[in-house]
C-alpha cells in the first residue's frame, strides 16, 4: 500500500462490508418469504466477492482475486438455481 489514503480507507471498507453481510444474513433467516431469502443470499455473496477484492487489494496477493472469481461463478449458478426452483418447483427439467 503506497497510498496513505489506502491505509485507512481499506480497514473502513472491510467493517462496512462485514456488517453489510451481518445484515444480509438477518435478512436471509427473517425473511417473510422464499423471495427474500434468495435476494438476501444474492446480496451476501456479492459482498464476500467484494470482501475478498478489498482484501485483495489490501494485502497485495492474487490468491483472493481468484477466490472472489470463485465466489462469483458459484453465486451466479445458485442463484440461478434458486430462481428456477422457486418458478417451477424443480431444477433439473
Amino acid at each position: 500500500m503506497n497510498s496513505p489514503i489506502l491505509s485507512w480507507v481499506l480497514p473502513i471498507a472491510l467493517v462496512l462490508l462485514a456488517l453489510a453481510m451481518v445484515l444480509c444474513l438477518v435478512r436471509m433467516l427473517r425473511g417473510p418469504a422464499a423471495q427474500d431469502r434468495v435476494l438476501a443470499l444474492d446480496c451476501m455473496y456479492l459482498n464476500g466477492m467484494l470482501l475478498m477484492l478489498v482484501l485483495a487489494i489490501q494485502e497485495g496477493s492474487a490468491h483472493y482475486f481468484e477466490a472472489a472469481m470463485l465466489i462469483a461463478l458459484l453465486g451466479f449458478v445458485s442463484s440461478t438455481a434458486l430462481a428456477k426452483f422457486l418458478l417451477r418447483g424443480e431444477v433439473i427439467e
